[in-house]
């Protein structure tokens, strides 16, 4: 899935939905989606079906609370859930980890969708943009664009929050 290269990157962070505490016995790696975190994940990818996001590569931590969202989140856009690439580091990422792991995104792709988890992603999201966030809720999206050729630009280019939504968000 290639992109034609341009003078920006977008890039979409999404926050895994609600996820379940009620088996004692798994880990926190292996959790899944409760009853709320079913519903929301389909929620935001119809949502960002309708404002026509199609990013070329999503990646995601493979804790199956994230890959379960992400996996919801491309049927749902068109994305082929194959071609999500699982990144272990993603789990419980710092700033530092998830801005690395960016840097070494192929050039090719201008619009990049990560699945991860809090705290890191509200820290990268205020340390990467203009967007002043106490806190990602779960199955947020938040889009932010950077002008920059590179993602190894990322490592020191703040970008613009465009896009931010939330499950709760049509209820405000």
């Amino acid at each position: 899935m290639k992109s034609n290269k341009t003078s920006n990157k977008k890039l979409y962070i999404v926050r895994h939905a609600k996820s379940s505490w009620g088996n004692p016995h798994l880990s926190d790696f292996e959790r899944p989606l409760n009853h709320r975190g079913e519903n929301d994940a389909p929620d935001m990818g119809q949502r960002l079906a309708i404002s026509g996001v199609k990013p070329s590569l999503i990646i995601s931590s493979p804790a199956n609370r994230a890959l379960t969202t992400a996996k919801v989140i491309s049927a749902k856009i068109g994305y082929p859930i194959p071609y999500i690439r699982e990144e272990e580091r993603l789990y419980h990422a710092s700033t530092g980890t998830i801005k690395m792991l960016l840097s070494r995104v192929d050039d090719e792709h201008n619009t990049v969708m990560i699945f991860g988890h809090n705290p890191g992603l509200t820290y990268l999201i205020n340390e990467i943009s203009d967007f002043d966030l106490d806190n990602l809720p779960t199955s947020a999206v938040c889009g932010i664009e950077f002008e920059m050729e590179s993602w190894k630009e990322i490592q020191r280019t703040r970008g613009s929050q465009f896009y931010y939504d939330y499950p709760k968000s049509k209820n405000d």
